[in-house]
């Protein structure tokens, strides 16, 4: 097997704190709740000529800036047909974000929500999502890329990418 090198990031900031609900069959939807959610990466790559497989900074503040993105916010679904999600202004004039499942409504302020172009708001789901945004927006280089959510001590969603 050739050598291979990979950085890993898991840090105390690379937490945020979230509110979430899921389908978890076609006729179950699990209540509203939140968790402090831990993000883990593992970027592969060869080393450059100053021996480094990528900048840890550079790396360390587009994870950071993609978690500041889900902190504090109640995570949406909107790929999935069991959860309609709407958008639209409220009887107070603020705009509004309303989701149904059955008989049941949420309504939320839009500015605290964050709508995902996911299929459930599942820690695999999510690690998608930020595997995604780093190799839309972070540094160059990767071959392969692990993505890992925590969403309670020891519940780990993983995702992983590969060039190859």
């Amino acid at each position: 097997m050739p050598e291979r090198f990979a950085v890993r990031l898991e840090k105390a900031v690379h937490v945020f704190s979230a509110g979430h609900f899921i389908t978890l069959t076609d006729d179950l939807c699990e209540p509203v709740h939140g968790h402090n959610w831990t993000v883990a990466i593992d970027w592969h790559g060869a080393p450059d000529r100053h021996g480094m497989v990528v900048d840890f900074i550079r790396l360390r503040d587009r994870l950071g800036g993609i978690i500041a993105l889900l902190d504090h916010r109640m995570l949406l679904a909107t790929a999935n047909p069991l959860l309609p999600v709407d958008e639209a202004t409220g009887p107070l004039g603020g705009a509004e974000v309303t989701v149904r499942f059955g008989g049941r409504r949420w309504v939320f302020p839009a500015d605290e929500c964050r709508l995902l172009p996911l299929p459930n708001t599942t820690a695999e789901w999510l690690a998608w999502w930020i595997g995604h945004e780093l190799l839309a927006d972070g540094p160059p280089g990767a071959e392969r890329l692990r993505v890992a959510v925590d969403e309670c001590l020891g519940q780990w969603g993983v995702w992983e990418w590969s060039a190859e």
